[in-house]
């Protein structure tokens, strides 16, 4: 019998890899800026307002510009874009560097800077997932999106590396080391030789008159991955509220110290998440890891509310970030496969902003829901102290813990609704858009 012949590594993968490599290398350098920036600004103002204000001027962009970014990614050379956000990118941190070389840098042009890089970074995002179906094959997807979530794990765990970066070369230093990331980032597009059907799918010129209309168009008119957009956007306000709360409740029974151990453990979920779900894939029926992933995630957000203890926030944490990447990567992967190429750059902006759109209201919620509802509640003599207190706990940051008491039991609530929703059900059974690889490897030749 002869043996099997060696199959190549698809070209696609190998292009991929190197594109994913650099933008590794520059979204690293991005995060060690942005701890910087922050801890400059704090130290240097000691004005909470004023820190919070650099968040705000990072997501605002992205709501308001996604879904021209979307039109941008469907109608221009992918690549291009991806190569316009990264020399911006680093112009913008190369001018920051210029200003705190001569001693005039301004917490102004720190928010400047970030609503720059927001922008930015925005067209690059969707350019860039966008792109991605069409170069590599579609049972590689979901691996694909995996490790594109490992960005996130590395994210947050950068602050570690930029605090200790900070004490030995400054904030010049790890602006400098930015600027040298965004090289690594142009560099490997250049170097990868991408695809036209990559770069700028085919039909593109089709759907042009259309506008930003289309990708909302085309949504509606797909059920099922319409309502994946409403679940998702769902989901993603019920994770800001705990995320912009997980902080509070750790402070309120442990010592910075123990905050610092627990936000590095979390992002060890996060990021062993990300590297499950690239040598997994997730599984074949997308829509199920959309399903587990919100009823793991009502779970371990409970968790987190039945005791002030470090112990049970170092496993309730993780397990919980854990989840982020199988759901972001199965809707993601579910979107890329079924979405039509020429209006996927359009259908990721609306995704975009139904997502990010969530995170300002709550973190205006967070505020007045914790000060004058939730922890009243859970004081020693509130109203709920002799009921969910006996479970829960009274005193300091109780009312933290009904919150994410709460949003868990919403979340799991979230997973049963979405159950119940025949369309979104059979999402996966919808027509595929992309190509399987064989056409993939056939227009992808070295």
């Amino acid at each position: 019998m002869n043996p099997e012949p060696h199959r190549a590594p698809n070209p696609g993968l190998r292009r991929f890899s190197v594109v994913w490599g650099g933008q590794l290398v520059s979204v690293i350098g991005s995060a060690l800026t942005a701890f910087v920036l922050g801890v400059w600004v704090y130290t240097g103002t000691g004005s909470v307002t004023q820190f919070v204000l650099i968040q705000f001027c990072a997501v605002v962009p992205g709501i308001l510009l996604a879904p021209y970014a979307g039109v941008v990614a469907d109608r221009h050379d992918r690549r291009r874009i991806m190569l316009a956000a990264d020399l911006g990118g680093g112009a913008v941190t190369a001018l920051l560097l210029v200003a705190a070389s001569t001693g005039g840098l301004a917490v102004w042009q720190v928010y400047a800077a970030t609503a720059l890089s927001a922008t930015l970074n925005t067209f690059h995002l969707i350019a860039y997932t966008a792109l991605v179906p069409a170069l590599v094959p579609k049972e590689h997807l979901g691996r694909i999106n995996g490790f594109m979530q490992v960005t996130q794990g590395v994210q947050i765990a950068a602050p570690l590396v930029a605090g200790a970066l900070l004490g030995l070369v400054g904030l010049r230093g790890v602006l400098l080391v930015d600027v040298v990331s965004m090289v690594f980032a142009v560099g490997a597009l250049l170097v990868a030789r991408l695809p036209e059907e990559a770069v700028r799918p085919p039909g593109a010129g089709d759907v042009d008159r259309a506008g930003v209309g289309a990708g909302l168009a085309w949504l509606r008119g797909a059920p099922g991955l319409f309502a994946l957009c409403a679940v998702f956007g769902a989901w993603n306000f019920l994770f800001a509220i705990a995320g912009g709360l997980v902080q509070p409740l750790i402070l309120s029974f442990a010592s910075p110290a123990t905050l610092g151990v627990l936000m590095a453990a979390g992002g060890s979920g996060l990021f062993a998440g990300g590297l499950v779900m690239g040598v997994w894939g997730g599984p074949k029926r997308r829509v199920l890891g959309v399903y587990l992933g919100l009823a793991l995630g009502g779970v371990f957000l409970v968790l987190h509310s039945l005791a002030p203890s470090p112990w049970l926030i170092g496993i309730a944490a993780p397990a919980f970030l854990f989840t982020l990447p199988l759901m972001n990567t199965c809707c993601v992967t579910l979107l890329q496969t079924k979405v039509d190429p020429a209006v996927l750059g359009r259908v990721l902006a609306v995704v975009r902003v139904l997502g990010t759109a969530a995170m300002p209201v709550a973190f205006l919620l967070i505020g007045p829901l914790t000060d004058g509802v939730a922890e009243p509640l859970m004081a020693a003599d509130g109203a709920l102290a002799p009921s969910v207190g006996a479970v829960i706990g009274t005193g300091a940051g109780r009312g933290i813990a009904l919150i994410f008491l709460v949003v868990g039991v919403l979340m799991l609530a979230l997973a049963a609704w979405a159950w119940t929703r025949p369309a979104l059900r059979t999402a996966d059974d919808l027509p595929d858009a992309v190509a399987d690889e064989a056409a993939a490897a056939e227009r992808t030749t070295p």
